[in-house]
C-alpha cells in the first residue's frame, strides 16, 4: 500500500494511493496539485534521528574521484529539514553550486537496537524517495560533511509516498532517475549501493537504538547537477514514487516552506 500525508482545506489528512490518484481516507478523491503535500510520515510522530549516508555508490565514488569507504559514513539530519512533495527547497543566493541527490529513503518501523543483517528488514516499516539537496561550496571533508552542507530547512523534500516493505519486494534493485526541467541528469539502480539497506540498519543499531519513524536517507549516484532558482526537479525510484519539488530564490518563500514542513507534527 501507498501511504500519505496532505494538508487540504485547513486540515491534515492521511491520503493514499488508488488507481494511481489520490485518495483521502474518507474516500474523496483529489487531484494532486489541489493539496500541500506533508512528509509521508505518522501525523503525532516525527523522527528522532534521520540518518544520511554519504559515498554510497560505487559510480558517485568514481565520479567525485573519492574512495570508496571501508565503513559507512553517517551525518544526522533534523526533522525541519524534511518538505513534502510539491514543496520548495531554497538555494541561498550566495552559494555557487547546490546540487540534487536521488535517494531510496528507508523509513524504521519499530525499536532496533544491535539487529543483525539477517534480521533487517524485520524492522522497516515502508520505503520513500527523497531529494537531500547538498551545497558543495561548505563541504570541507567528502568523509565528514559539516552541518551546513544540507541541514537547512526543507532542504530534504520527501514522498509522496511511504510503500509499505512487503510491498517492495526487493530494495536493492530498484531504478532511480532525477531529472532537472525535463532532462535526465541522474540514472542509477539501488543495486550500485557500496552498502545495501540491511547493512546499514545492522551498522547504525550497533551504535545506538533506532526509533520508530526514523529515516535512513541511502546515498545518491552519480549524476550530480546544479539546481537554480526555478527549477523543477523530479526524482523518481521504480515503485516508489515520483516526487517533484521547485527551487526557489531566498525569503519570502522560505517562510511558507518552514510552515509546511511542520505541518505534519501539529
Amino acid at each position: 500500500m501507498k501511504r500519505g500525508r496532505v494538508a487540504w482545506m485547513g486540515a491534515a489528512h492521511d491520503a493514499f494511493e488508488v488507481g494511481g490518484h489520490l485518495q483521502l481516507a474518507d474516500g474523496r478523491a483529489l487531484n494532486e496539485e489541489e493539496v500541500v503535500w506533508l512528509p509521508p510520515l505518522p501525523p503525532t510522530e516525527r523522527p528522532r534521528s534521520i540518518f544520511a549516508v554519504g559515498l554510497n555508490y560505487v559510480n558517485q565514488g568514481r565520479e567525485l574521484a573519492v574512495k570508496a569507504p571501508e565503513e559507512p559514513v553517517i551525518h544526522v539530519k533534523a526533522s525541519n529539514s524534511l518538505v513534502g512533495h510539491r514543496g520548495q527547497t531554497v538555494r541561498p543566493p550566495d552559494v555557487t553550486y547546490m546540487h540534487h541527490e536521488c535517494e531510496l529513503a528507508v523509513v524504521i518501523g519499530r525499536s532496533a537496537r544491535r539487529v543483525t543483517r539477517a534480521d533487517a528488514y524485520e524492522y522497516v516499516a515502508g520505503y520513500t524517495v527523497a531529494n537531500d539537496y547538498a551545497i558543495r561550496d561548505y563541504l570541507e571533508n567528502y568523509y565528514c560533511p559539516n552541518f551546513r552542507v544540507s541541514g537547512r530547512d526543507a532542504a530534504t523534500p520527501i514522498g509522496p509516498w511511504l510503500v509499505d516493505a512487503a510491498d517492495v519486494r526487493n530494495p536493492m534493485n530498484l531504478r532511480l532517475t532525477t531529472s532537472v526541467n525535463g532532462t535526465i541528469m541522474q540514472r542509477s539502480s539501488t543495486a550500485d549501493m557500496v552498502f545495501d539497506v540491511a547493512f546499514l540498519i545492522a551498522y547504525l543499531s550497533s551504535v545506538m537504538t533506532l526509533s520508530p519513524v526514523d529515516i535512513i536517507l541511502t546515498g545518491a549516484p552519480e549524476g550530480l547537477s546544479g539546481v537554480h532558482a526555478g527549477d523543477e526537479v523530479v526524482t523518481e525510484i521504480g515503485g516508489i514514487g515520483r516526487l517533484v519539488n521547485t527551487i526557489v530564490g531566498d525569503e519570502p518563500a522560505q517562510s511558507q516552506v518552514r510552515a509546511h514542513s511542520h505541518l505534519p507534527y501539529e
